[in-house]
C-alpha cells in the first residue's frame, strides 16, 4: 500500500457487479482450492437479490483512488441452513466474503469494511450479524474475535471444520 492513499469504501451498485462478481469467485478459488470453480455458490448465483436489493442485504467495496478494487464484505439474510445451531428470530443477516487483496492486509482495510457494514446493519434495524469462518484461513478466527464475535458452535460442514458465530449489534453509543 502507499503511503497516505486514500482507500474509498462504498456500496456496490448494480454496474459494479460485473467487476465485483468474478473478483470474489477468484478470491474463493484461491482460498478453497479443493471445490469446483464451475460451481456457483447460490448467494453469488442470485448476487443482487442477496446483497443489493435485498432490504437486510448489503455489499461494500474498498477502492483506490484510480479506482481498482481491493477489498469486499457483503451481508445477505440469513437462511437458517444450519438447523442444529440455535439462533431465534432476531432479524438476522449472514456476513460474507471478506476479502482484501494481500498488499492492503494488515492496514486496516476489513476493519473499515467491516465497521460500514455494521453501520449499515444499524440503519436496516439488523440485530444479530451471523457468519462462519474455518481454521484454516489465516487469521479468520482471532480477526473476527477481535471485533467482537462470539462462537457458536464449531463442527464439522460437509469435509471443513467450520467455526459458527454471532454478533449481537449493540446499541449505538
Amino acid at each position: 500500500m502507499k503511503n497516505n492513499e486514500e482507500i474509498t469504501i462504498s456500496m456496490v451498485e448494480d454496474y459494479h457487479v460485473f467487476e465485483v462478481l468474478p473478483y470474489v469467485m477468484e478470491f474463493r478459488r484461491q482460498l478453497y482450492p479443493l471445490l469446483d470453480p464451475l460451481i456457483v455458490p447460490k448467494d453469488l448465483v442470485n448476487f443482487e437479490q442477496n446483497y443489493i436489493h435485498a432490504p437486510t442485504g448489503a455489499f461494500l467495496q474498498a477502492r483506490t483512488t484510480d479506482d481498482t478494487l481491493i477489498g469486499v464484505i457483503g451481508m445477505m439474510p440469513f437462511d437458517y441452513r444450519f438447523p442444529h445451531l440455535d439462533i431465534d428470530e432476531k432479524t438476522t443477516v449472514e456476513v460474507a466474503r471478506l476479502f482484501v487483496n494481500p498488499e492492503y492486509r494488515r492496514t486496516g482495510i476489513a476493519t473499515r469494511l467491516f465497521q460500514e457494514l455494521l453501520k449499515t446493519a444499524r440503519q436496516k434495524n439488523i440485530k444479530r450479524l451471523y457468519l462462519h469462518t474455518h481454521p484454516f484461513l489465516q487469521g479468520a478466527y482471532d480477526y473476527w474475535l477481535k471485533q467482537e464475535f462470539k462462537l457458536l458452535k464449531s463442527c464439522y460442514e460437509g469435509t471443513y471444520p467450520t467455526l459458527h458465530m454471532e454478533l449481537i449489534i449493540p446499541a449505538e453509543q
